[in-house]
């Protein structure tokens, strides 16, 4: 059973720029997982389907499809 509920999301829980480990290296050639912060650029999905449910992207000549489903979850398809 699904019990993902896209009305739970809240974007103060989001940290958009901060969202992977990586591994650094030291002078020491020791390794240790620090956060270091990615610059990622970030739509919201409100904005990229402008309140459409589906819209195409094309990519390398190809046309994709995304959608958004009845439960709010995004689904790509070529």
């Amino acid at each position: 059973m699904n019990t993902h509920n896209p009305k739970d999301f809240r974007p103060s829980d989001f940290r958009p720029n901060d969202f992977r480990d990586r591994v650094r290296r030291s002078d020491d050639n020791s390794a240790r997982f620090d956060r270091v912060a990615l610059t990622v650029r970030t739509l919201s999905s409100n904005a990229l389907f402008q309140g459409e449910h589906e819209i195409g992207i094309e990519h390398h000549g190809a046309l994709y499809r995304l959608k958004i489903t009845r439960q709010g979850k995004l689904i790509l398809n070529k």
